[in-house]
């Protein structure tokens, strides 16, 4: 698990798997596996600290696709609330998240190790 170095919203993750692959079809099952692990325990741990209306969990494979790093694929998990978009990201292309990624990590570090 690793924190998006640009999140949507507080809390955004993303897990990834160890080997370098760009389709999840070449994942092997072990990994696949781990990977749902993973997304079920940050969903825990996100309802748990941020409180949200909903999570989205997926994945962006292929530069077309909107993946960032268009060969590794990993799985989004975030947490999201009702009308939590505003018009600075909207319009302005512009997050304003309400800690810093160093904050996120300290309190999802604290949850994971529980």
């Amino acid at each position: 698990m690793i924190l998006n170095a640009y999140p949507y919203t507080p809390g955004h993750v993303m897990i990834v798997p160890y080997v370098h692959l760009d389709e999840l079809q070449k994942l092997p099952p072990e990994g696949a596996h781990e990977m749902m692990e993973l997304s079920q325990r940050m969903e825990s741990v996100l309802r748990e600290l941020y409180h949200p209306d909903g999570i989205n969990l997926g994945m962006n494979i292929g530069k077309a696709a909107g993946a960032g790093i268009a060969g590794h694929i990993h799985m989004h998990v975030l947490p999201r609330w009702v009308a939590d978009a505003n018009f600075l990201s909207v319009v302005g292309e512009t997050r304003i998240l309400p800690e810093t990624l160093e904050d996120t990590w300290k309190r999802m570090r604290a949850a994971l190790i529980r």
